[in-house]
């Protein structure tokens, strides 16, 4: 009996020492076996909830701490801390403290991490990393990445398109190259392909299927960007043999350019159209390193010195502005985009918002117009489809306006640089009665000469390329192609800065994409870009500010504007021209040939898609 009590107690002993060296042994190898899969929940585990569109399985969440590795996959949520390495795949979020190595790959990822001494290496589509206090942060991948790095005392690298990149600190580097080699998972085709209808217009049809450019059997070219807006461009030699660029920014606006020579040098004048109201501007045109021609803006007026200087330098105190744009349905459609300055310290910062106002006014003018017969819900949807390829993603999530204070600060100081440029022109300038009489004047140069007669032999580099300037605002809808090959699209009141000051062979240099609308190029891409394209903003930039200029004059020590020296100044009779008579009718007539392209190319697609789909 007692030999039976010995025999239990020492089987409990021994089961009770199995249990203890043999299970844990077990556990580990079971945890090591997970491998890539996710672990069965048990009883105690809640119940997962409905995948998102387009995947499956459970959200569940790991939370480690010490010097720890932990492996996941799945639609997961790890949270590390204190010297671990975290590998994750999928639909991902990792966040990070402390000594960290972090390394995501796979599609819709989002990696934070904190602390110092940190590597982030992120790749694959749709990517946002947030790096803070890291000493290192290298983002290398594919489509639609966002990285934002705070305090980095080293270089950012994104590489891989439609990609933005903020970095602060001591080294701030953005890059965005052609997509292709490093591959992300989920990104999406850029493919872009050409139509060609009976009449012989051709077109270029991005991924989402989408109109981006079309060439009209008669020559013109149509840039058309998400929101609606166009830009209709052509050029033919008239029967005076004057050569002739005619260009529709919209329903109802363009301009019409002519060649003329004017005391010896080669002009242009351009007769602009904006719903009945006709006015004109000169061009000096100049030759740069053997390519003719580039034509540089000529103001038609000058302004006296100590003006010049009132809105160059600080005023004694900043002002408050009214510009009165609260209801108006511009300013609240770009409000993610655009916020004025609350106060302005000098001119140079209220024409900053001068310039930047006028060109998102005239293009939401023209979309608005463009889109007149379309339904809101259908409009927000093709916006929403266009955003393929290189373009920007619709949602800007409703943060701070894209147009961030960095840019315009870059714009205010080329405000600056042009103001204190023409306060030198002024000086240099001779003082002419100008007006009317000057206008007549080369009105008849120009009609008296032929292209023969306006041979450019004038040097001089144009301001497209001049290293003082490398911050453009877009005037006209352009079409470019994107940094994975697709096409994109830039709409007035965007900015680009450019990157190289000598073009290549095809006239073209390398910008970068610092602001930009929802739909448009992304912001952070880099493109190539026609000097001829650059220097066409330059010359926005400058008849924009000279209207700037003028509405100071009228309003000195109006509307909170401080009261400063007379204008003064003279006419430029260089600068003098008269508009054309006939332009609004050669608008007219160049927007027939386009609207006539346009509906074949639709008529067409929309037999493709019966037929082949």
């Amino acid at each position: 009996m007692n030999l039976a009590k010995w025999n239990r107690e020492l089987l409990k002993w021994l089961l009770l020492f199995l249990a203890v060296t043999i299970a844990p042994g077990l556990a580990h190898a079971q945890k090591k076996s997970g491998g890539g899969s996710a672990p069965a929940p048990h009883a105690s585990a809640p119940a997962s909830h409905p995948a998102p569109s387009g995947g499956g399985g459970s959200h569940p969440s790991t939370s480690t701490a010490g010097h720890t590795t932990t492996s996941t996959a799945g639609h997961t949520t790890t949270t590390t801390g204190s010297h671990p390495t975290t590998t994750t795949a999928g639909h991902t979020t990792t966040t990070t403290a402390g000594k960290t190595t972090t390394t995501t790959a796979g599609a819709k990822t989002t990696t934070t991490t904190a602390g110092a001494k940190t590597t982030t290496t992120t790749a694959g589509a749709k990517t946002t990393t947030t790096t803070a206090g890291a000493k290192t942060t290298t983002t290398a991948g594919s489509a639609k990445t966002t990285t934002t790095a705070a305090g980095a005392k080293t270089t950012t690298t994104a590489a891989g398109g439609k990609t933005s990149t903020t970095a602060a600190g001591k080294t701030n580097t953005t890059a965005a190259t052609k997509s292709g080699g490093a591959a992300g998972a989920g990104s999406k085709s850029a493919a872009t392909k050409t139509v060609t209808t009976k009449s012989g217009a051709t077109a270029r049809v991005n991924s989402s299927g989408h109109v981006t450019q079309v060439h009209t059997a008669k020559g013109a070219t149509i840039n058309s960007n998400a929101h609606g807006a166009r830009t209709i461009s052509s050029e033919h030699v008239n029967a005076r043999g004057e050569h002739v660029r005619t260009v529709n920014t919209g329903r109802g606006r363009g301009y019409v350019d002519h060649r003329y020579n004017h005391g010896g040098h080669s002009y242009m004048r351009r007769s602009y159209y904006d719903h009945g109201h006709r006015y004109g501007y000169a061009y000096r045109g100049y030759g740069w390193h053997g390519h003719c021609c580039y034509y540089g803006y000529v103001p038609g007026y000058y302004y006296g010195a100590g003006f010049y200087g009132w809105a160059y330098n600080p005023w004694a105190a900043p002002v408050a502005y009214a510009w009165g744009w609260g209801g108006a349905p511009w300013y609240g459609y770009y409000g993610y985009y655009f916020n004025p300055y609350p106060v302005y310290a000098s001119a140079a910062l209220w024409m900053t918002d001068y310039v930047i106002s006028q060109n998102l006014q005239a293009a939401y003018a023209a979309q608005a117009q463009a889109n007149a017969n379309a339904a809101a819900a259908a409009n927000a949807q093709a916006v929403g489809d266009y955003a393929g390829g290189g373009q920007q993603s619709a949602d800007n999530g409703g943060g701070s306006p894209a147009l961030s204070p960095e840019v315009k600060q870059a714009i205010a100081d080329e405000v600056k640089a042009q103001l204190e440029a023409e306060k030198a022109a002024a000086a240099a300038a001779p003082a002419s009665g100008g007006g009317a009489a000057a206008a007549a004047s080369n009105q008849q140069s120009a009609s008296a000469q032929s292209d023969a007669d306006t041979t450019v032999t004038d040097q001089q580099m144009p301001a497209a390329l001049d290293p003082n300037y490398r911050t453009f605002i877009v005037s006209t809808v352009l079409t470019e192609q994107g940094p994975d090959g697709a096409d994109c699209s830039l709409s007035p009141g965007d900015v680009v800065t450019r990157l190289d000051d000598n073009p290549d062979a095809n006239q073209k240099v390398k910008v970068l994409v610092s602001s930009s609308q929802k739909s448009d190029c992304h912001s952070g891409s880099q493109l190539a870009m026609a000097v001829d394209d650059l220097q066409e903003m330059h010359n926005h930039f400058r008849e924009q500010l000279d209207s700037g200029l003028k509405t100071l004059a009228e309003n000195q020590g109006k509307n909170g504007i401080p009261a400063g020296p007379a204008p003064g100044g003279h006419a430029n009779p260089d600068g003098q021209v008269q508009p054309d008579l006939d332009v609004e009718a050669q608008l007219n007539d160049q927007q027939k040939d386009a609207d006539a392209a346009e509906a074949e190319v639709q008529q067409q697609q929309a037999g493709g898609a019966q037929g082949g789909n």
